[in-house]
């Protein structure tokens, strides 16, 4: 109602709907944690594409197995990924610095992160400036070279007036702290230069400087322990705490040649199931080192490994056996052994762009490209062993080719009899949960009474009908599919006392068929009458 009527006439006042749309959210954004060459250290990176990747990580390297997973991700159909780079080193130093030396004193540059990559650096200094006059004023040319002492530049940066005096607007820290992606200022020039006695300045004569001092470090390779990191210092997976939202989770090998412990697999399990997301685990290349017990050791191998993680944190993981034969671009295409996350991953990332995160993510449709074969190629029997203990296969078939043809989590077991033992029912949970954690934020601070759960009831129905109609759940009719309720049943004066409103949504998820059962009877003697 207007504030104040004051006059004869016709007042118009505009009334809310209390239509508050919930929108879904995203549910195949992976995280990857590994060693890279080059990039923000224990900082979750979004890139969206396999050349981002480079762009900012650096290219495929051998020594790291995590290039290889985010390009099998993206070329299987990902199309989202969180980079989280740890480093097993001294990070101060193992970055590469660039000093250019004045008689004062000096302006120390260093590469914007670890790695080799920085002792490719170079910077040049030249005066020609908006005023000439002003010796404290300069350009700065950063340039990456091929190589470390080579000449051709595969990426630059110019940054023209910038100045060593700390009250210019164009303060030399400022702009190449904010502004490169190259160099950071570790030490800037003092302000009382001497242009006559400079060598390679920031005052006259102009000059280059290559890197010096410290050089760049690849560190060593990375450990258990640089991957389950600290949680207070937010490193290893703790470093999504900065990271909105992720919904898959892979870490590839340590070394193509080095698997990660039970533990870590636990630790990483453990804070997936905080966050709402999944774990893919990969079962490690000892499990078909010996071909004649593969399938022997693959399955005390599944059961060690649930036993660590434990059944509880279990629900939020699922593992793929066993790993994919592909070219490798760094050794002349000739094959080699990769463990799947990545490719399984862009799988389920595509799966969900083309039929939804309800739809299991294998059959005929989860098929690889590029994979030439696996280190083991297992029967429908063996298959038949690994399955109902939770361990999702990755199968060979002729004209299909290689698929992910299994999709349990490693709380399926049959045994366990767990509630979510179907992934596609796990990961369709986790969107609901998490879609309407936030779009139910508005309520905090309503008034807790019938209008605040009608508008409840509504925006939250109007949500799963939606859902319903893209095939999401069972039954024939919303009735049938989900229901929603809050009210006086479910929200009592108690409750409102102590400013607790209860909203109860629950769903019909639909379950893959894992076992297609054809029963064919033969017709004898049918003659028509």
């Amino acid at each position: 109602m207007p504030s104040a009527l004051t006059y004869p006439g016709v007042y118009i006042e505009e009334v809310p709907s209390g239509v508050r749309t919930i929108t879904g959210v995203a549910t195949s954004i992976t995280a990857f944690i590994g060693r890279a060459r080059r990039g923000p250290v224990n900082q979750p990176v979004r890139v969206q594409s396999f050349a981002e990747y480079t762009r900012l990580f650096g290219p495929l390297w051998q020594a790291s197995t995590l290039g290889y997973a985010v390009s099998q991700f993206f070329q299987h159909g990902g199309s989202d990924a969180l980079i989280v780079r740890v480093f097993n080193g001294t990070v101060s130093t193992s970055t590469a610095t660039l000093t250019l030396a004045t008689a004062g004193g000096s302006l120390v540059l260093e590469a914007a992160s670890p790695g080799t990559w920085g002792s490719a650096l170079r910077a040049t200094v030249d005066h020609d400036t908006r005023d000439t006059a002003d010796t404290l004023l300069f350009n700065l040319l950063i340039e990456e070279l091929d190589r470390p002492g080579g000449t051709r530049a595969v990426a630059s940066e110019q940054f023209r007036n910038v100045s060593v005096d700390p009250a210019s607007p164009r303060f030399v820290n400022t702009v190449l702290n904010e502004q490169s992606a190259l160099v950071n200022v570790r030490t800037a020039a003092p302000v009382t230069e001497s242009p006559n006695n400079a060598t390679v300045s920031v005052a006259n004569p102009d000059g280059t400087a290559t890197a010096a001092g410290a050089l760049g470090s690849d560190g060593n390779p990375i450990a258990d322990a640089q991957i389950t990191g600290d949680q207070n210092a937010r490193t290893g997976i703790f470093a999504l705490e900065s990271a909105d939202l992720f919904n898959l989770l892979c870490i590839p090998p340590r070394t193509p040649t080095n698997d990660l412990a039970n533990a870590t697999w636990a630790a990483a399990a453990a804070y997936c199931q905080t966050r709402r997301a999944v774990l893919i685990v990969d079962a490690p290349a000892a499990w078909t080192s010996n071909p004649a017990n593969a399938i022997a050791t693959a399955v005390t191998g599944v059961n060690t490994l649930r036993g660590a993680i434990g059944n509880d944190a279990a629900i939020n993981a699922a593992a793929y056996f066993p790993r994919l034969r592909m070219p490798d671009p760094l050794s002349e295409n000739r094959l080699a052994d990769f463990a799947p996350c990545g490719a399984v991953a862009g799988i389920i990332s595509r799966t969900d762009v083309q039929r939804g995160v309800w739809k299991a993510p294998a059959g005929l449709a989860a098929s690889f490209s590029g994979a030439q074969g696996l280190t083991y190629t297992m029967t429908d029997p063996q298959n038949g062993q690994l399955n109902p203990i939770g361990l999702n296969c990755l199968r060979s078939f002729p004209v299909t080719g290689h698929l992910v043809w299994g999709a349990r989590t490693l709380a399926g077991a049959d045994l366990l009899a767990s509630e979510w033992k179907y992934l596609p029912v796990r990961r369709l949970a986790l969107f609901l949960e998490e879609s309407l954690f936030r779009g139910t934020q508005w309520v905090v601070f309503e008034p807790n009474d019938e209008p605040l759960w009608a508008q409840i009831r509504l925006n939250i129905g109007a949500f799963m009908q939606t859902l319903f109609r893209q095939g999401a759940f069972q039954g024939s009719s919303p009735r049938e599919a989900y229901f929603v309720k809050c009210d006086r049943e479910t929200t009592t004066q108690n409750d409102i006392d102590r400013g607790v409103v209860n909203i109860l949504v629950g769903f019909a998820p639909l379950k893959p068929a894992e076992f297609v059962v054809l029963k064919i009877q033969q017709m004898a003697g049918q003659i028509e009458a």
